[in-house]
């Protein structure tokens, strides 16, 4: 490695410190937190079978919420720069509305509850 290309790898390293320092860690524990937590409502909620998307729209939204009564100053419960609770209740909370949460074409639509069981033909 030359010398040249040496400092060129140093100049690059410092911009990637640079540029990581401006991100919060508030904001990496809370987009860990709703991945996490939009995982664990997909796999045990006990609603029908749904698509993850609108339930990962949902925890975000949920975790806005949290975020705005963290602004509004009133009581919660911290995980670093997170705010948790009220957050996770809020996510938690606004599940059911998931099923509203419109989707692109790709993706598939909710299923339909059966009516009446489907019969063989009889031939």
């Amino acid at each position: 490695m030359t010398r040249r290309e040496h400092r060129a790898h140093v100049e690059n390293a410092r911009t990637l410190i640079a540029a990581v320092n401006l991100i919060p860690p508030g904001l990496i524990v809370a987009i860990l937190a709703i991945l996490v937590l939009s995982q664990l409502f997909y796999a045990f909620l006990p609603y029908r079978k749904r698509t993850y998307v609108p339930i990962m729209v949902m925890t975000a939204a949920g975790f806005a919420l949290g975020q705005l009564w963290d602004f509004l100053g009133l009581p919660s419960l911290r995980m670093g720069q997170a705010n948790m609770v009220p957050a996770a209740p809020f996510a938690l909370l606004l599940q059911p509305l998931a099923k509203y949460v419109p989707r692109l074409k790709r993706q598939p639509k909710e299923p339909k509850d059966p009516k009446e069981p489907k019969r063989p033909a009889h031939t």
